[in-house]
């Protein structure tokens, strides 16, 4: 018999389905401001319950399933675990920040706007509990399909070339993955979509080879890792400020996640042939995206070439495939996406005021708003993994699972944790100290609605680079059996 509870994963979906449903049809600014507020705010209501009854005998693992295509084989499959309820932790965490934190924020055909971002609420939630595998495709491309009209119609003045970019990447790598899906289906025993059937899916060694590059290059799009991660820059810089914290702080997890949920249990065999190339190309990339984040002028490039060096760390990691660093790796995607969606915030703010996004154009923002300067610099070195944060954590365990695997991968990796305090140290000292010139001279203290959700994400910072544990035990229940098996050498 189904209790309230057991439909948790459910209602997850169905909240933000709703309620951008809903913001299409409401037609004032303010109130569909507010019903997006508002419902996102239920969502995370849910997510705190669903934390609340876990380990509750009768909700032990949060699972629900209904007949979709019967006869193809595929159930509307959902589960919380551990590293999904990470996951949808974050995604619901961020989207109450994230329209907050933007409220003041002009956007014109606002129910679009909120009525899109939800629906990209939701696409995330389903890839994050998905376990039948066409579910999950049909959640990737939902959560995808949103943001690019989000990216398109609302930004800079190149967005549509930055859109364009962006959706002719994805479109080719879910291509690619629609294409793998198929023959891994016609592969299995049964014929079945579900996790299970694809995990022991009848596959060569051969064919294992070219079916990852297959998943792997979808994925690796959407992380993004060095070589594909050129679409990054532009869309960051070019989509509106909400839109951006939602793609660099919630969506690139989709790539790391799928890899960890579907693509190492999936080949085995081929991992063990390409393992060094994937983890010496998410290097490379962790020490290119830092040199040219030490070059930048531009505040929202250093920032999303910053990110691209955090995920490449991730996804040499998983390849790595050590019991420490993939739990590393669980919990940096949550604190980076905590971390990250705080830098987007202040860097909004900044551009709100003075209109430009120069660091060279910017300076002595510390004695026009004091406070968001002292909330910027912690988020900042949260950033770059210092002691008693929470990044610190996660980049350590990180860091000693690539140790394990090769000492050489994780000297170079550690590169980049000094390039990263070079440029994060430069950009403080830049755009906040110093004298203040025409653009930063009449700037004022960030609105009370933006200083509570930094604030916010500050106490975040330092309650889990204090005290992890609560972490740990969330990705303790159910991921031992569905994920650290397939991880451990």
């Amino acid at each position: 018999m189904f209790t309230a509870f057991d439909n948790f994963p459910a209602l997850l979906i169905w909240l933000p389905l709703i309620g951008g449903l809903v913001a299409f049809m409401l037609k004032d600014g303010t109130k569909v401001r507010s019903w997006a507020l508002f419902s996102s705010i239920i969502t995370l209501a849910v997510m705190a319950l669903s934390l609340h009854y876990t380990g509750n005998e009768h909700v032990e693992l949060q699972t629900v399933s209904y007949y979709w295509l019967k006869d193809l084989g595929s159930s509307f499959a959902l589960s919380l675990d551990g590293l999904s309820r990470m996951l949808c932790l974050l995604t619901a965490i961020s989207f109450p920040i994230i329209i907050t934190a933007t409220w003041k924020n002009p956007i014109s055909n606002a129910n679009a706007y909120y009525g899109l971002l939800l629906l990209t609420q939701c696409g995330l939630m389903g890839v994050f509990m998905a376990t039948d595998m066409l579910v999950f495709y049909f959640f990737w491309e939902l959560a995808l399909v949103p943001v690019y009209f989000l990216a398109s119609q609302w930004g800079g003045e190149r967005r549509i070339q930055a859109a364009f970019k962006f959706f002719i990447y994805t479109f080719l790598g879910s291509l690619l993955m629609l294409v793998g899906i198929i023959f891994v289906y016609l592969r299995t025993p049964e014929q079945s979509f579900s996790m299970a059937s694809f995990f022991h899916a009848q596959l060569t060694s051969g064919e294992q080879g070219w079916l990852f590059w297959l998943f792997f290059i979808a994925f690796a799009i959407k992380m993004p890792v060095f070589p594909f991660h050129t679409w990054q820059p532009d869309a960051y810089d070019q989509t509106s400020p909400a839109v951006t914290m939602v793609l660099s702080g919630v969506m690139v997890k989709m790539g790391v996640f799928a890899v960890l949920r579907w693509l190492l249990p999936m080949f085995p065999e081929a991992v063990k042939h390409v393992d060094k190339l994937v983890i010496g190309l998410s290097v490379t990339g962790m020490v290119y995206a830092s040199i040219i984040a030490t070059r930048q002028d531009n505040l929202k490039k250093l920032v999303a070439y910053s990110s691209i060096a955090h995920i490449g760390l991730m996804c040499a990691t998983l390849f790595a495939q050590s019991n420490i660093g993939t739990q590393g790796v669980m919990i940096q995607m949550f604190n980076h996406g905590i971390n990250i969606i705080g830098m987007w915030i202040v860097v909004d703010q900044i551009e709100q005021q003075t209109g430009v996004r120069k660091i060279s154009e910017l300076g002595g923002i510390a004695w026009r708003a004091p406070v968001l300067t002292i909330l910027l610099v912690i988020i900042a070195l949260a950033n770059v993994a210092l002691p008693l944060t929470n990044a610190f954590v996660g980049e350590f365990l990180m860091f000693s699972g690539l140790y394990g695997f090769s000492p050489i991968y994780a000297a170079v990796a550690g590169l980049s944790i000094i390039l990263s305090a070079v440029y994060t140290l430069n950009m403080i000292k830049n755009v906040f100290y110093g004298e203040t010139n025409v653009l930063t001279a009449n700037m004022v203290e960030a609105g009370l609605q933006v200083r509570v959700m930094l604030a916010i994400i500050v106490v975040l910072i330092f309650m889990m680079g204090v005290f992890p544990g609560p972490m740990f035990d969330l990705l303790k229940q159910g991921t031992e059996t569905l994920f650290l098996k397939t991880t451990v050498k």
